[in-house]
């Protein structure tokens, strides 16, 4: 037992030595080292998601999820990489971070699945007048504010990359301000005991159009930027016609699902394996065409029978992937994340007006176009509020354009302080136009009865 125990921690110091194997260019890792990293690197996240999310919940009345997203920005070399260069890159050398990203993919693609579970058709279709004009206006005008702004940005040298075309750079720049943070709007409605209201469902079913546009629109700039006309059209082509065969067949093809829960009285491992596989091959298949696994994942989501079934597969599932699965993703992004790139008053200037075309963009829009679809002005505050967060979703985005080679660090720089000044935000907006009010009047304690005090 003492040889068990003194071999572990020799391991664990070899670990986590700034002059161990962690940092050692010339390491050939093996199975066994990742899984000795892995193994930290989650426990670290789970720690470091916990503590946060605790702070933002008590201090900053911040949803859980939010406290994520700052804790996967606070492990990286923004802060944790700043104060602690060493230690940061023996925990996350770059070596082990495709096997996070695997998990990371994992967890944000069964959350969504999760959350596919919980969307209410019924307001939906009600609300199909609302959400279609919403879902327009979110997209229209980031796009045409784009087209102002983009020719100024491609005379600051470093934003975008030389030689991108303005066609491609205000593209681009419109996909970005476009998204809405579509994993964390949902995890906020749920924190929120909205899930079950026209205004969750609202906000979720133009959120999922408006980032699906967005990533379209990203395959179009791949493609007119080297990587070929067929990433475009498999993209969009593969994703209406996987969702229209869905929306039209989905429901009745896994309603057999549904029957044998009811039948059982409970989830036997039987359906939840054949659920999982349906779950993972629409995700790979989202993946595979070029969009995302987690449309994939919310789609079929939104497919699954209701009543029994729901229940016990969130009572089965949803606990591993929000607590466990799904903080990597955050952690992943915000290892790719640099805040210390904007280091000049006028970089700064660019910054924040960015972030001012942003909201305007977003929640001016989202607004407007809810109000002249009928909604009240607290609801249609609510809405644009809650449309405005961009979250990780914005970060994978351009992530994505920085790797391909369209914009440069800077201004990744700039639109990674966008995504998170729009997500902290969006709470404390939304609790003063819609949320506070809705509880001096029972609205909340009647869609999902309990409070949103998260």
């Amino acid at each position: 037992m003492l040889d068990i125990l003194h071999n572990a921690w020799f391991t664990l110091t070899d670990v986590l030595s700034p002059h161990g194997p962690a940092v050692n260019a010339a390491k050939t890792y093996s199975p066994a080292d990742f899984s000795v990293h892995f193994f930290l690197q989650l426990a670290v996240i789970i720690l470091a998601c916990r503590v946060v999310g605790w702070l933002g919940q008590k201090f900053l009345h911040q949803p859980q999820v939010v406290g994520e997203m700052i804790a996967g920005v606070v492990l990286g070399p923004s802060l944790l990489g700043l104060l602690f260069p060493d230690l940061q890159l023996a925990i996350f050398p770059k070596e082990t971070r495709n096997v996070l990203y695997v998990g990371a993919q994992l967890g944000v693609g069964l959350y969504m699945f999760m959350v596919g579970l919980t969307l209410r058709l019924d307001h939906f279709q009600s609300k199909a007048k609302s959400a279609a004009s919403v879902s327009a206006a979110g997209i229209a005008a980031p796009f045409l504010l784009a087209g102002l702004i983009t020719p100024f940005l491609l005379t600051v040298p470093g934003l975008f990359t030389p030689g991108i075309s303005q066609f491609n750079a205000t593209l681009f720049m419109g996909a970005c301000i476009a998204l809405t943070a579509f994993p964390m709007l949902a995890r906020i409605i749920n924190e929120r005991g909205l899930a079950n209201s026209s205004l969750g469902t609202l906000s979720l079913t133009a959120g999922a159009f408006d980032d699906a546009a967005s990533w379209c629109v990203l395959a179009v700039v791949l493609a007119t930027f080297g990587a070929g006309p067929g990433v475009a059209v498999i993209a969009i082509g593969g994703a209406v016609l996987y969702a229209g065969f869905m929306i039209l067949y989905g429901r009745k093809l896994l309603a057999p699902l549904g029957r044998a829960v009811e039948k059982r009285g409970e989830m036997s491992s039987q359906v939840l394996a054949i659920t999982m596989l349906l779950f993972c091959l629409s995700a790979f298949l989202m993946d595979a065409i070029g969009i995302h696994a987690i449309f994939g994942g919310f789609l079929i989501g939104a497919c699954m029978p209701r009543g029994l079934f729901v229940e016990e597969l969130k009572r089965k599932v949803e606990p591993l992937a929000v607590v466990l699965l799904l903080p990597m993703f955050f952690t992943y992004s915000g290892l790719n994340t640099r805040m210390d790139m904007v280091n000049s008053i006028s970089l700064l200037l660019i910054a924040l007006g960015i972030l001012a075309v942003s909201v305007l963009a977003k929640f001016g829009a989202c607004y407007a176009a809810a109000r002249l679809s009928g909604e009240d002005n607290r609801t249609a505050l609510g809405i644009g509020a809650l449309m405005n967060s961009r979250g990780l979703m914005e970060l994978i985005i351009i992530n994505i354009g920085l790797q391909k080679g369209i914009i440069g660090p800077t201004l990744f720089s700039m639109l990674v302080l966008m995504a998170i000044v729009t997500t902290v935000m969006a709470t404390p907006v939304f609790e003063a136009v819609y949320g506070k009010k809705a509880r001096e009047t029972g609205e909340l304690d009647q869609i999902d009865g309990r409070l949103a005090t998260a």
